[in-house]
């Protein structure tokens, strides 16, 4: 009988490679959330920072190493954990594993979709009026928030046709492409140009020792959720083949190195240069994208400008690809449950025309999204700090080998990201309290 793991999408084709596993981690690791990084340099300052910033990058890329060693965690057995679920239930078993799994995982998948559509959709709309010039012809001619969400999601959907995860590799070196763009465009610009006036660097923290505190955290907030997809590395990995004497970690190794190194040379300069120009005059809104238009937007080329709007597009339909196939690969799942066969080519369609609806649908019912990002975000934190040193304590058994500073490291880590998660969740719902959520049901804009 063919192995179930075949008929879906995540697994379906495992004839991936080091390139492959590239385009797929620089499509689901860089993404406009970086562009917020220089917000949180003009709270820490230069030095601290410098330091966080370093400091988050190692220690995620510490956690996917982790994660990437978990996929086959015995030499010899052929289990292969594709899937962030499976590793978590192997780890902590059925009950635990689900309860602390599922909702980071399924959050990060669907609601990052969402969450594109959202962004996606508003730059389509900048993009719209840039060509037509702006103006009373150009407002009456533009659609409306709900039409532009429902365009960017045919387009998306219209994608989304591809059978499997390796099939949308282009899609991925697409989506890398236009990221790596668009953050070298949108810090090389600035520096290019004059400073606007009566730029400082000073910390624009609160007055009070409670509210600089809580200004630290919601910063070191901005800087860790900068750093996305540990929720798709395993699945990546799934793609590629495996032997006992070329086992798939090896070659989604070099795929990790090659990727986070262009992951660093783009979310470096875009902090250190980002702030550099703007200082504390940086919107706590939008941050870099947001910053340039306002201040170097007029003495900007339209064509440039139209260029880094384009590029933004182009990666969110891109990044919507890979976020979503968790969730296809879940809706056939249970059909697969259900049926005992493969999923015909019309129900796959269906599955991705369902998630795509139910997507556009809580774009426009809960068009404030993004502003709950830090909050829901904190709250899935451990997923990416803490819970991939747990599972390793747990399979691996460290301590039972004699590797006592590796247990009590992963401990340590754990334990950490823990409490740091709980501290970004009280700042985000502080943050939250004290400016209010803008809540518009069903209004986008």
């Amino acid at each position: 009988m063919e192995d179930p793991q075949a008929w879906l999408p995540i697994t379906e084709s495992r004839n991936g490679n080091v390139a492959t596993a590239v385009f797929h981690l620089l499509s689901s690791g860089i993404g406009i959330q970086a562009l917020l990084l220089p917000v949180a340099f003009a709270t820490l300052g230069w030095v601290w920072g410098a330091i966080s910033l370093s400091v988050a990058f190692t220690w995620q890329l510490y956690t996917i190493w982790i994660l990437v060693q978990l996929h086959e965690p015995i030499p010899g057995i052929r289990t292969r954990y594709s899937r962030y679920l499976q590793l978590a239930i192997a780890a902590f078993g059925p009950k635990l594993g689900k309860l602390l799994a599922i909702f980071p995982v399924m959050y990060l998948s669907g609601s990052t979709c969402i969450m594109l559509i959202i962004k996606g959709a508003g730059v389509m709309e900048l993009l719209f009026k840039l060509m037509c010039e702006g103006g009373a012809t150009c407002d009456a001619k533009s659609l409306t928030g709900a039409e532009w969400f429902l365009v960017f999601t045919c387009m998306a959907i219209a994608l989304a046709q591809r059978p499997n995860l390796n099939s949308i590799a282009g899609f991925s070196l697409v989506g890398a492409i236009s990221a790596i763009g668009y953050c070298a465009l949108i810090w090389a610009l600035p520096i290019s140009k004059d400073r606007p006036s009566g730029v400082s660097y000073d910390s624009r923290k609160g007055g009070s020792s409670v509210a600089g505190m809580f200004d630290v955290l919601n910063a070191i907030g901005i800087i860790m959720l900068a750093f996305r997809g540990h929720n798709l590395v395993l699945e990546i990995q799934g793609t590629l083949p495996s032997s006992l004497t070329n086992p798939s970690k090896r070659t989604m190794w070099r795929g990790v190195s090659v990727s986070y190194t262009i992951v660093a040379m783009c979310q470096f300069p875009l902090a250190i240069a980002g702030f550099w120009a703007y200082g504390n005059k940086i919107p706590s809104n939008g941050g870099m994208l947001t910053a340039f238009m306002q201040f170097h937007g007029r003495d900007t080329s339209r064509f440039v400008k139209g260029l880094v709007y384009l590029l933004v597009v182009i990666n969110c339909l891109s990044s919507f690809q890979i976020y979503a196939m968790p969730v296809f690969d879940n809706l056939e799942f249970r059909y697969i449950s259900m049926k005992n066969r493969r999923c015909p080519w019309w129900v796959r369609s269906g599955f991705r025309l369902f998630f795509g609806g139910m997507a556009f649908f809580i774009a426009v019912a809960l068009p404030f999204l993004p502003s709950l990002a830090p909050l829901v975000g904190g709250i899935t934190l451990p997923l990416t700090l803490a819970y991939p040193c747990f599972m390793w304590i747990l399979i691996k058994k460290p301590h039972q080998k004699g590797h006592d500073a590796v247990w009590c490291l992963n401990l340590g880590l754990g334990c950490l990201g823990i409490v740091l998660s709980v501290l970004l969740v009280v700042a985000a719902a502080r943050n939250l309290a004290i400016k209010g959520l803008h809540a518009s049901f069903f209004k986008p804009q």
